[in-house]
């Protein structure tokens, strides 16, 4: 009997499976809770390390996304500038960052996939200069890899698009010089709920067209490629057929739910297992 073996491009397979993380999220959590020796344990967002009794204070008043921050911008670097110290010192194996704006902020600790140690350089209400003008805190870093996603805020608070693509830009090249081993990965900007949205400036939402998203999306695709950085897009598995976030996987159309960061977390452990070397 003659068999048969198709050998589908990781492309594809990677395509075929993110199509199928809304029922699979929920199993993937479960199967590491239930072997964790399998897997190392995933850094809280804010890492316990820091000792230092007035950040530890300003870490417990995190502000809610929707509401008024309670650190200073200047403190929230302060923040992350220790926790980026801490690191250095402890020189841990596999050391991942996640870098963005409030969406990166809350993603939970305790669902950070795992096999890796990860650090949350991320600010609320952050863009895309803030990012760049921050990425010193990381220098000294030994990063196995870096997730990125940012540029929502300057799309509601009427950046150019030009704006952000020279920014976005700067933001790859000099992480890759900064860290030339590291594996860069540029995410996607998510869709927002539009008519369904009960963001504190929905009107800013409202304005912001789904096409311009799509579009600003093909442009960081074609960043990632141009600089041999990754790109992984979450927006098809986020947004609805009318162009919208799914509703079950937000919390008031531009933040997400748990379920939401369950996707999102999914997304990140298949793109990782699949495509990073």
């Amino acid at each position: 009997m003659v068999k048969w073996f198709i050998k589908i491009p990781s492309w594809a397979a990677l395509s075929l499976m993110m199509n199928g993380l809304l029922f699979g999220s929920l199993l993937s959590v479960w199967q590491e809770q239930t072997a964790p020796a399998e897997r190392l344990v995933s850094e809280p967002l804010v890492n316990a390390s820091v000792t230092d009794a007035a950040i530890t204070d300003m870490v417990m008043e995190l502000p809610r996304p929707a509401g008024g921050r309670k650190l200073s911008y200047q403190q929230w670097i302060d923040v992350l500038a220790q926790e980026a110290r801490s690191m250095v010192a402890k020189r841990p194996e596999h050391l991942t960052v996640l870098l963005g704006d409030s969406l990166s902020l809350w993603f939970p600790g305790e669902l950070m996939p795992g096999r890796r140690v990860w650090i949350n350089q991320s600010i609320s209400g952050e863009k895309t200069q803030g990012v760049l003008d921050r990425l010193d805190l990381l220098k000294d870093n030994d990063v196995e890899a870096i997730f990125v996603m940012i540029g929502i805020n300057d799309l509601i608070w009427g950046k150019t698009d030009e704006e952000i693509v020279a920014n976005y830009q700067k933001i790859v090249l000099r992480l890759k010089e900064d860290h030339p081993k590291a594996q860069i990965v540029v995410q996607s900007i998510l869709p927002h709920g539009g008519e369904n949205s009960t963001w504190e400036s929905r009107d800013k939402l409202l304005a912001l067209q789904g096409d311009r998203i799509v579009a600003l999306n093909d442009t960081l695709k074609t960043i990632a490629a141009e600089n041999n950085a990754y790109y992984l897009d979450l927006y098809p598995i986020f947004v609805t057929g009318d162009g919208n976030l799914r509703d079950d996987l937000t919390t008031d159309g531009l933040h997400l739910n748990r379920q939401g960061y369950l996707v999102w977390r999914s997304a990140i452990a298949l793109y990782a297992q699949l495509e990073l070397q």
